[in-house]
């Protein structure tokens, strides 16, 4: 999937993944209750800082806080942007 959307610096771009429909067990969730994702797939990266490179690269999936990035629209679709700061990790 390509974006045509650069961050900068040491930002990322992230596809937050699909909120859970169901419980484990089968119980159907409705979309008030439904919580927002905290992980997703990187889309987009900044170049990074002088001093400070981006280690993260797109198609990493990701861990990041609850209050983490800006959600912002693209051709229609839900992405969140945020610094390179915020991911907490990467799934391997």
């Amino acid at each position: 999937m390509s974006v045509k959307f650069k961050p900068l610096a040491d930002r990322v771009l992230v596809e937050p993944a699909p909120a859970e429909q169901k419980t484990a067990s089968g119980i159907i969730i409705p979309d008030t209750a439904k919580e927002k994702p905290l992980n997703g797939k990187i889309v987009a990266v900044g170049s990074g800082k002088k001093d400070d490179p981006i280690t993260v690269k797109v198609g990493d999936s990701i861990l990041y806080g609850q209050y983490s990035g800006t959600e912002i629209k693209i051709d229609g679709k839900s992405y969140l942007i945020m610094r390179e700061s915020d991911i907490f990790g990467i799934f391997n």
